[in-house]
């Protein structure tokens, strides 16, 4: 299967769902993440680090990636973002899209969730200047933020207990972000949310997922818990 995995900037995906884009990989699924910006500026950044540090990333998820152009701190829900993700929908047929969570204290991750939406109904469109063949996702799938600490119960959890280590050493490629001063106990505490998430469902790390739409199964899956 296809799995398209939207970010507003680049380390937004591995700290959302790092373990389970490992885990699709490995498993033989292709999985692309679409940076919407690069993140910059930042106050130990620069578009060149950045770029370094999502690619080194990406190579230990096992997965593709692409970085647009659209600015960060002012990402917008506008009608020429919407086609331009649609455009890359269209080119990589996904299965299914993730997204952040359209509730976070940054705008950027709420613009994001929503373009996610919005961009998933224009791929579909006939008779648009859209390249590529129209296409529709089955459904978009949300991640959380990291800003808020949301009281939100997650429509699933997924098992990254064997991609737990994967998702850390990616988030540590980026030292721009998270070993300046402040920033020392930010990693454990996102990894400790995994295992969180995990004892709740009796694994030993998770990632919670939130969908809009609901999931019908024709058969109880294998391993469900």
């Amino acid at each position: 299967m296809n799995f398209l995995c939207i970010g507003a900037h680049p380390d937004d995906v591995e700290i959302g769902m790092g373990g389970t884009a490992a885990a699709l990989s490995e498993q033989g699924h292709k999985v692309f993440v679409l940076d919407l910006t690069n993140g910059e500026p930042t106050p130990h950044g620069t578009p060149e680090i950045r770029a370094a540090e999502s690619a080194n990333s990406a190579m230990i998820l096992g997965v593709d990636r692409r970085t647009l152009d659209m600015p960060n701190r002012y990402l917008t829900d506008t009608i020429e973002n919407r086609k331009q993700i649609a455009g890359v929908i269209r080119e990589i047929q996904p299965h299914y899209v993730f997204a952040p969570f359209p509730v976070d204290a940054h705008p950027d991750h709420i613009a994001a969730g929503e373009l996610a939406e919005a961009a998933r109904f224009y791929a579909k469109l006939t008779k648009s200047d859209i390249e590529g063949e129209p296409f529709f996702p089955g459904r978009v799938i949300y991640y959380f933020p990291v800003h808020l600490r949301l009281r939100q119960e997650p429509s699933f959890l997924n098992d990254i207990s064997s991609t737990l280590s994967k998702k850390e050493q990616a988030i540590r490629c980026y030292k721009s972000q998270f070993t300046a001063p402040g920033k020392e106990t930010f990693i454990d505490l996102i990894l400790n949310e995994n295992k969180y998430w995990g004892f709740q469902a009796g694994l030993g790390a998770a990632e919670p997922f939130f969908q809009r739409e609901l999931t019908a199964f024709s058969r109880w899956p294998d391993g469900y818990r």
